[in-house]
C-alpha cells in the first residue's frame, strides 16, 4: 500500500473529529457573524436576516466594546510580563543546585494550574473581602486602612492580575524549567573557567538558549490572557463600573445573557483577528532579534 495512502488513513478519523467539532463551528460563528440572528431569530428561522458586516462596524461604534478591549489590553500589559517573570524566577530556582526538595516544590508550584478557576476565584473573593477577608486583616495588623479589591476600580483589575498571575506562571514554569535543564552544562563551565560571573552567564547563555522557548510561552501566554473571562465572570461580573469587562465577558453578555448572538459571534471573531495580530507581530519582532544577532555574529 501506499505510505503516503496509508498515512491519511490514520490521520483521517482526528482530521473528521477536528472538522465536525471545530472546523464546521467556525464556519458556522463566523457565517452567524454576518447575521442578525437574536432571540427572535432562534424562535423563528424565518425572522434570521443578512446584514454582512454591520455587526463588525456597529461594534467599533460601541463605546462599551472600547472599555473591554482597554481593559483586556491592560490585563495582558501586566499581566503577561509578570505571568512570565513568575515562571522565569521559579524555574531558575527549581533548576539551581542548591534547590531542595525539588519535585515538592515543582508539584506545589504546579498545582494552581490544575485546580478549577471557579473554586479557587471564590476562595480569593473571600481572601479578598473588605470585611472579613485575610488580606485586610493582615494590613489592619500593620496600622493600614481596608481596600475594598474587588469593589473599588483602581484596584479591582490589578487583584484580577495578581490571581491570574498566581493560577497560570506553574505552565509556564514547566516548559522554561524543561528548556533549562536542555541548556549544555558544558556551556556554563566554560564561562566559569572565563571568569564570567552569575549575572553574565545568565545575560549571556541562559536567556540566548532559552529565546525559542520564552518565544512560545510569550505567544501562549498572550493568546491565553486575551481570553479573559472566568476572573471577572466568577469575581467581579465585570464590575465595578465596567472596569474588570473583558472582550470575552462582553461576548458572553451578548450572547447569553442578551441572546444576540451574530453580534456575539462578531465580537469573537474581531478578538480572534487581535489575537492573531498580536501574535505576528510577536513573531516579527523575534525573526527580526535573530536577523541582528545573526548580523552581529
Amino acid at each position: 500500500m501506499n505510505p503516503h495512502r496509508t498515512a491519511w488513513l490514520f490521520l483521517m478519523p482526528a482530521l473528521l473529529v477536528l472538522g465536525i467539532f471545530f472546523l464546521l463551528p467556525v464556519i458556522a460563528a463566523l457565517g452567524l457573524s454576518l447575521t442578525d440572528y437574536d432571540l427572535y431569530a432562534l424562535a423563528n428561522i424565518h425572522n434570521l436576516r443578512f446584514v454582512g458586516l454591520h455587526n463588525y462596524w456597529a461594534l467599533l461604534h460601541r463605546p462599551l466594546f472600547w472599555t473591554a478591549l482597554g481593559n483586556t489590553f491592560y490585563f495582558v500589559a501586566v499581566g503577561v510580563p509578570l505571568s512570565i517573570g513568575t515562571s522565569l524566577a521559579s524555574a531558575l530556582l527549581l533548576n539551581s543546585p542548591l534547590a531542595r526538595f525539588k519535585p515538592f516544590f515543582r508539584t506545589a508550584l504546579f498545582a494552581p494550574v490544575v485546580t478549577t478557576v471557579v473554586a479557587v476565584a471564590v476562595i480569593w473573593r473571600y481572601l479578598f473581602n473588605t470585611k472579613y477577608g485575610l488580606v485586610n486583616y493582615g494590613l489592619s495588623e500593620i496600622g493600614l486602612d481596608p481596600i475594598d479589591w474587588l469593589g473599588n476600580p483602581h484596584w479591582a483589575m490589578p487583584t484580577i492580575i495578581a490571581f491570574a498571575v498566581w493560577k497560570n506562571f506553574g505552565y509556564n514554569m514547566i516548559i522554561i524549567l524543561a528548556g533549562l535543564q536542555a541548556i549544555p552544562p558544558e556551556l556554563y563551565e566554560a564561562a566559569r573557567i572565563d571568569g564570567a560571573s552569575a549575572p553574565r552567564q545568565f545575560w549571556h547563555i541562559t536567556l540566548p538558549m532559552l529565546r525559542p522557548t520564552m518565544l512560545m510561552v510569550t505567544i501562549l501566554t498572550v493568546a491565553g490572557y486575551f481570553q479573559l473571562f472566568a476572573e471577572p465572570y466568577v469575581m467581579t461580573e465585570g464590575g465595578p463600573l465596567q472596569s474588570t469587562m473583558s472582550v470575552l465577558y462582553l461576548m458572553y453578555e451578548d450572547g447569553f445573557k442578551w441572546w444576540n448572538l451574530g453580534v456575539a459571534s462578531a465580537v469573537a471573531f474581531t478578538l480572534f483577528a487581535i489575537i492573531f495580530a498580536v501574535t505576528m507581530l510577536l513573531l516579527w519582532f523575534a525573526r527580526r532579534g535573530e536577523r541582528a544577532e545573526g548580523g552581529r555574529g
